[in-house]
């Protein structure tokens, strides 16, 4: 492992035999032709012994003061290739368990050359944990700034960002309202404890449902204000956080995952140079921040964003908004690739990209969400068996913006593809001692 005076950095490096063939054009084959997968060998580093042993000591002393921050709100100073952009948040809320790791990710049938990491910011937390985190660091910083006793905000019933400010808030000692769009027939039901609803729930979020169509005749933002002032009428307080988090201030939240990912580059020695960075794209702001960052700063690393909801279009109009509002002076789709990865819809998956999912997490044991990640990785590596040649010799960071209680909501539709259990057959012949062990 190496350190740096701030981050560490780890990486677990798989090596796959490189693909001399490029016949593959469904990612339903990806898997057709498994390999074994080999644990690369040692690197050898310039660095001396007592050097990694100042190194260790110092970044001992950066993880425990940040385990001692947690929770605390501290003045933020941008990275130096951003004090150019405006306005620039005064302080953060620490929320998140930083740096998330980057490791090599073990993909089968990669095009020639080709090694894909990921970044995992679906280990910022548990209950916080996914790319909401980074952006809720800065907009609850701005709600304890505004004196606000709670805060309001909007999403699908299964929806991470939700779940994750209904835990910072209280986490923050403040009310969370949330707005939660579910089909016409469930609105007026109680809509259960499966997934997100469940941690949202157990946290004392006061929870409020509309219909798809009520939503979309409105529209999240009136949705938002009408509730805000519902409250502000009974004497509260609220901060309105918006979809995704995503609206300038949140887009500082990916602005500050480049540094680190810089930091981490910077701790590999030289070994790594990302070209590529892929994420899913729901609402725009990590987006935002990562195609800002990668241009304003050393990675200079193409984005890639998996639309997985309404289309390109939107989005690039939607993170040119984000950008000009920060003063970036920057085109949005000169500095982002938008690709359309929807699908059936928002939160809707055919059965060949829950198929995908699971294969991927038995072939890496990286487990994907099925609204987010899992559909920007299909259509990932759907694009690399169709077009080879785009990503051959290049290096691709994955960021894995978390998601996983998301599953529980498709476990109908997962249970045809995860048979693999059976009874226990214990033959007569091993010996049997009643009353032995902690359930006796």
């Amino acid at each position: 492992m190496l350190t740096c005076s701030r981050y560490f950095y780890s990486v677990t490096h798989f090596l796959s035999p490189p693909i001399t063939t490029t016949t593959t054009t469904a990612v339903n084959h990806l898997f057709s032709r498994p390999k074994p997968l080999l644990l690369s060998p040692p690197r050898s580093y310039s660095h001396s012994h007592t050097m990694n042993q100042d190194n260790n000591k110092t970044n001992t002393h950066h993880q425990l003061h940040s385990s001692i921050e947690f929770l605390t709100q501290k003045p933020y100073s941008p990275p130096l290739w951003a004090t150019g952009l405006g306005p620039v948040p005064s302080h953060t809320v620490s929320l998140g368990h930083l740096p998330t790791p980057i490791h090599r990710w073990n993909l089968p049938n990669l095009p020639r050359n080709t090694e894909v990491y990921l970044k995992r910011d679906d280990l910022s937390g548990m209950q916080l944990s996914g790319n909401k985190v980074r952006k809720l660091e800065f907009l609850m910083a701005d709600a304890l700034a505004q004196g606000a006793d709670c805060v309001v905000t909007v999403g699908g019933i299964q929806s991470n960002h939700c779940r994750a400010t209904a835990v910072a808030a209280k986490y923050l000692n403040l009310d969370c309202y949330l707005i939660l769009r579910t089909s016409k027939v469930l609105a007026d039901q109680d809509p259960g404890l499966t997934g997100n609803l469940l941690v949202e729930r157990l946290v004392g979020a006061h929870v409020q449902l509309i219909s798809k169509e009520e939503y979309g005749q409105i529209g999240s933002v009136a949705l938002a204000n009408a509730l805000k002032e519902k409250l502000i009428k009974e004497g509260r307080k609220p901060y309105v956080i918006p979809v995704g988090g995503s609206n300038s201030l949140g887009t500082w939240g990916y602005i500050e995952a480049v540094r680190e990912i810089e930091q981490q580059v910077e701790a590999s020695g030289g070994r790594l140079k990302f070209d590529d960075i892929v994420v899913a794209c729901g609402s725009g702001g990590t987006v935002a921040g990562l195609s800002l960052g990668s241009q304003l700063g050393a990675l200079k690393a193409k984005v890639h964003a998996y639309a997985v909801c309404d289309d390109p279009d939107y989005f690039y109009d939607f993170v040119q908004g984000l950008t000009d509002g920060l003063n970036a002076g920057v085109n949005s789709r000169d500095i982002a690739d938008v690709l359309n990865a929807k699908g059936l819809g928002y939160a809707m998956n055919t059965s060949e990209e829950l198929k995908f999912v699971k294969e991927i997490a038995a072939a890496t044991g990286v487990v994907l969400d099925p609204v987010y990640s899992g559909k920007a990785a299909y259509r990932m590596m759907e694009d690399m068996a169709e077009n080879p040649a785009k990503w051959e010799g290049r290096k691709v960071l994955f960021i894995h913006t978390g998601g996983l209680l998301g599953l529980y909501d498709k476990v109908d539709q997962l249970g045809s593809l995860v048979g693999n259990w059976s009874r226990m057959d214990v033959n007569e012949s091993v010996p049997r001692k009643d009353g032995i062990g902690k359930m006796f």
